[in-house]
């Protein structure tokens, strides 16, 4: 087996007078440059955990690709989060290539003695995620300094063991994806067969109602701050940010509590309907959107933290259909008509009960709630299996990069 190498980041960039690329500063653009598809527009919010996410994803027209051809995103290059974020980072695929936008990213192009991938997963170990933010200035909000960057220490073996280490990382990475877009699949079955029964035949005859005949909210409990951490214990503090854009439970950057001195009555069970009562995205991307509680996994604890909502029911409505309902456009902008603040935004009990919807035939909920209810059966397998692989791809991940597990 080869000797592992130390360098500097800035050695085994190509293009030095390219490379570690912010896109154009300020650089505007006239309406009639964007279009419906095209090439890509990559801003910072599209960065996600080694992928892009698309918030917001924007094209422009072949011309102005061209004008702006300095910026452009290639695939295998890294680009980073330059402020905020500064661990996070996305490997560029083919279909992903496009114009990057803004100061507020950075580009990373490798010589051919590095494999791209495998400096991918490098730069998500604990190791180079904490030097990130070692290293980054800025008092308020984190920020990398390109300079600074350059002198990130690399640590690597030949190209073939490369090859070879992030080949058995992306086949995990591989079979997670496939599983989330199964997922996402049953999710959209769903949400199209809600839409047909209850959106667009919608009966003139069904009874305008209320969401407080059937439901109540209960507001969670303010666990105390100097016993909540980032490092993982088995109680799980669910959080407005772990509510997907547009609905759904979100597994990434869980906050956990070392205490177990707290109200037994604020646990969650695996199934609760919860909905999120705050949300600090510009455009309320999560505000009073549901989420399912997941099954736990190993011993895991959900507590019921303050501003999440824990949906109770009084009436006879399928929670199914419930959950459906409160991710459609009608009620979302009900919610934001109602919210209070400016940043950072907040609905309440009150306000999510007080929303008005025609009441179809309980027969009809009911063969809903059975037809999804054999999805959601799918969808828990699903998440289990991504969590197992999750885990062993994250106890893999330190030990590859470290050479302490060596692969052909």
């Amino acid at each position: 087996m080869s000797e592992w190498k130390e360098c500097k980041l800035g050695e085994l960039i190509v293009d030095k007078s390219a490379d570690l690329q912010t896109g154009p500063f300020g650089t505007m653009l006239n309406a009639t440059e964007y279009t419906i598809e095209g090439t890509p527009v990559i801003a910072v919010q599209d960065i996600g955990e080694n992928r892009l996410v698309y918030h917001k994803f924007v094209f422009v027209n072949d011309s102005t690709a061209q004008r702006l051809s300095r910026y452009r995103v290639k695939e295998n290059d890294i680009i980073f989060g330059r402020k905020g974020a500064v661990e996070r980072r996305a490997l560029i695929k083919k279909k992903e290539e496009g114009w990057l936008q803004g100061s507020d990213c950075i580009r990373l192009r490798f010589s051919d003695s590095v494999d791209p991938k495998f400096a991918s997963y490098q730069f998500g170990t604990k190791y180079y995620q904490e030097w990130m933010f070692q290293n980054a200035g800025g008092a308020t909000m984190p920020s990398l300094n390109q300079s600074v960057l350059k002198e990130l220490p690399i640590r690597f073996p030949d190209i073939i063991e490369q090859i070879a280490i992030a080949s058995v990382l992306s086949s995990l990475d591989d079979k997670i994806d496939l599983l989330h877009r199964q997922n996402a699949t049953l999710e959209a079955m769903a949400e199209t067969l809600f839409r047909q029964w209850f959106v667009e035949e919608t009966k003139d005859d069904w009874e305008e109602v209320s969401l407080k005949e059937f439901i109540s909210i209960k507001h969670g409990y303010a666990f105390k701050g100097n016993y909540i951490s980032t490092e993982p214990t088995h109680l799980i503090l669910v959080t407005p940010g772990n509510f997907r854009i547009g609905g759904g439970f979100k597994f990434d950057k869980f906050k956990y509590y070392t205490s177990e001195d707290f109200p037994k009555d604020y646990i969650f069970k695996a199934g609760d309907l919860i909905v999120t009562m705050t949300d600090l995205s510009v455009d309320g991307n999560t505000l009073g959107y549901p989420a399912f509680v997941p099954e736990n996994y190993s011993n895991e604890v959900y507590l019921h933290n303050q501003r999440v909502g824990k949906v109770e029911f009084k009436n006879e409505i399928g929670k199914y259909f419930l959950h459906q309902l409160m991710k459609t456009d009608d009620y979302q902008w009900f919610v934001l008509g109602g919210a209070s603040g400016t940043a950072i935004r907040h609905t309440s009990p009150t306000s999510i009960c007080n929303y008005s919807f025609r009441m179809p035939p309980k027969s009809k909920i009911l063969e809903f709630e059975t037809f999804v209810n054999g999805l959601e059966a799918k969808n828990k397998k699903n998440q289990i299996q991504i969590r197992i692989l999750t885990a062993l791809r994250d106890t893999l991940l330190p030990k590859l990069m470290s050479g302490e597990v060596r692969v052909d």
